[in-house]
């Protein structure tokens, strides 16, 4: 948590609020939240207006979501000058939150960072866990080289290349269960523990069920299920179970309509059968014993 859902929450709401907006500074909270570069101060001058030559102002012109990755993409503010942009990368983890506040609005506890936008409103990084990380990534520097983990992200589940025989290549010949597989960032981007419950119910198979064992039907199933469920949570703002707010800090609604995420041993929605609830590979797995047979339909 947060998943790609509620990194997609996130980024939308961004899009929304912050672009083309000059940052004029920002306050490192918690050193050890910047993973580059490794000087603090040399994270901030990145983001503000001395990162460009002449005083221009440094704006964020789009934020992009790569899997579970945030990447806001920098321009100057000045028509006139170079075109070249640089990066801020932002990964939530378990507990981080990005919020779009007031300057005045009083610190949480768990802040880590602060982003000034004008002389009113900042972006404020909160973290509980402090498991989150973010990046700046200097113009004409590739984004892969600084933020590593990008390089190794699987096909995005609303990407073109996410096709039935791309997920048959990620799954057949592997002797894991699928639940487990699923949760791999290398297999499919952007998923994780609540979303592979939801769309191993929607395609009807057992989460211990083996990658090897499944049928050509069935990764159809799960790639319609996946793409299907990720769908109605972004509609739904995301899932808050504990700390996820979009940036505006409002509660994510798809826990109250989830298939068997969090559900053990209330009915199933569609067979009135109990939710049950094991663990694979340390995570929890809730499934329908009845509607997830795994048998080939």
């Amino acid at each position: 948590m947060p998943e790609l859902p509620e990194v997609e929450t996130v980024r939308r709401g961004l899009n929304q609020l912050t672009l083309n907006q000059e940052i004029t500074g920002g306050d490192v909270l918690l050193d050890r939240t910047i993973a580059y570069p490794f000087s603090v101060g040399e994270f901030v001058d990145g983001i503000k207006t001395n990162a460009y030559p002449s005083g221009v102002g440094a704006a964020i012109a789009t934020w992009h979501r790569r899997g579970k990755y945030l990447l806001a993409e920098f321009s100057p503010t000045s028509p006139s000058s170079s075109s070249s942009t640089g990066w801020l990368g932002v990964h939530l983890r378990m507990t981080g939150q990005l919020l779009w506040v007031h300057r005045d609005e009083p610190l949480h506890k768990h802040t880590r960072v602060r982003l000034f936008f004008g002389e009113q409103q900042e972006l404020r990084f909160v973290d509980q866990r402090t498991f989150g990380k973010m990046w700046w990534v200097p113009p004409g520097v590739a984004v892969e080289s600084i933020m590593t983990g990008l390089a190794t992200l699987a096909a995005d589940p609303f990407s073109p290349e996410f096709t039935v025989e791309y997920l048959a290549s990620k799954l057949q010949n592997r002797r894991r269960p699928i639940k487990t597989a699923l949760l791999d960032q290398s297999v499919v981007a952007g998923l994780g523990n609540i979303y592979a419950d939801e769309a191993l119910f929607k395609s009807g198979i057992l989460p211990e069920t083996l990658c090897i064992d499944l049928q050509l039907k069935q990764i159809e199933r799960l790639r319609t299920a996946i793409i299907q469920v990720l769908e109605t949570s972004i509609e739904a703002g995301g899932t808050t179970f504990s700390n996820f707010l979009s940036v505006k800090g409002v509660n994510g609604n798809y826990g109250g309509v989830a298939w068997v995420y969090n559900r053990a041993g209330e009915p199933c929605r569609v067979c009135g059968t109990p939710i049950m609830r094991i663990r694979l590979a340390g995570r929890s797995s809730h499934f329908c014993p009845q509607c997830q047979t795994g048998e080939t339909r």
